[in-house]
């Protein structure tokens, strides 16, 4: 069983709270953003027919559940927690888990475009930690299960029952606690978490094994 690990902030010595920076030139920042506004993106199979995509339905909307390793799907660009609203120009509104599969295995292989909306049930938090490298949260299985008080994170907005999706901008969905931990402790002092309420992220992996999500999900580091 995977170990909670616990990360925390205090306010410095002088009694002033420790604020991440928001700059431009912050690459797990950059990497993070969630845009507003729809994005197309083009792709197209492997040799094999393959995407490397799986979607979930989700209030009749559709989601990405999986998007694996290496496959066009994630060379794309799409991430966990994308709402899929077009698919070659038809409207998925409506559709089923089912439906979206077959449509996709059915299309054609040389070019398949999306309609993107980037992840509206995530958010961005950014935070700042202290001089032993702590960041203020309590997280197993990757579920944010406490918050240390007057930490970074709590002044910054983490919320408990939450489920780490990135860190800097990486995907850890399927990760074990200790591997995300080491993400955070190389992240450098600033760093960005990506989060999504439990009882979404539950829904949208439903039926994938977090084996599955930790042997296919891609967990490479974004280009900015």
């Amino acid at each position: 069983m995977a170990q909670s690990m616990q990360v925390g902030v205090r306010t410095n010595t002088s009694g002033q709270t420790q604020i991440a920076p928001i700059t431009g030139n912050n690459k797990g920042l950059q990497r993070a953003e969630i845009k507003q506004g729809i994005r197309e993106i083009i792709t197209c199979k492997d040799a094999d027919g393959k995407l490397g995509l799986r979607l979930r339905h989700v209030n009749n909307g559709l989601f990405v559940a999986l998007v694996q390793n290496n496959y066009p799907a994630a060379l794309a660009g799409l991430r966990f927690g994308d709402q899929v609203l077009q698919i070659n120009g038809k409207d998925v509104a409506g559709w089923d888990t089912d439906k979206a599969h077959k449509f996709l295995k059915e299309a054609p292989a040389d070019r398949i475009t999306f309609a993107v909306r980037d992840r509206p049930f995530e958010r961005t938090i950014t935070m700042q930690k202290d001089s032993q490298g702590y960041i203020g949260f309590v997280f197993k299985n990757g579920k944010i299960k406490s918050i240390v008080k007057d930490s970074s994170a709590a002044r910054n907005g983490i919320l408990t029952d939450h489920q780490l999706i990135e860190v800097n901008g990486q995907n850890v969905v399927g990760m074990k606690d200790d591997g995300i931990g080491e993400i955070i402790d190389a992240g450098g002092r600033t760093i960005t978490v990506t989060i999504m309420p439990s009882f979404l992220y539950d829904h949208i992996c439903k039926c994938m094994g977090n084996s599955l999500m930790k042997k296919l999900m891609d967990h490479s580091v974004p280009d900015v």
